[in-house]
């Protein structure tokens, strides 16, 4: 599976940002599909999944009531809105295909994206 995610950028604090991951591979095939994110020095951390079966979706606490995923009219795009930015924010943010376990934890994910950076100064 292939995965590119773009809508990275500059913002200002308490701004917006809708970012974008489009997943190719297997004909007929739906994904789950989750976004984390990894600062400078820091390790990747989770920020949000959709479900491919009834796009359950589930948020880390951090960005719970500010940011959304949500799938597009092609079922393998998925968005990333993301409100009310901050500068601990700031990330490369990646997308992923969740395969199977705990949908928390890093090791349940294959195929990253390459990932696009977002930059929320102060």
């Amino acid at each position: 599976v292939q995965l590119q995610a773009s809508g990275g950028g500059l913002v200002q604090a308490g701004g917006s940002l809708r970012l974008s991951c489009a997943a190719s591979g297997r004909t007929f095939t739906t994904y789950s599909l989750g976004w984390f994110r990894q600062a400078p020095g820091e390790e990747r951390e989770f920020v949000a999944t959709i479900s491919r079966k009834d796009d359950t979706t589930w948020y880390a606490d951090s960005v719970k009531g500010r940011f959304t995923i949500s799938r597009g009219n092609a079922k393998n795009t998925v968005f990333l809105q993301m409100n009310s930015l901050k500068p601990e924010d700031t990330a490369r943010y990646y997308c992923a295909v969740y395969d199977s376990g705990y949908v928390y934890y890093i090791g349940s994910y294959t195929d990253w994206g390459q990932g696009t950076l977002v930059t929320v100064s102060s």
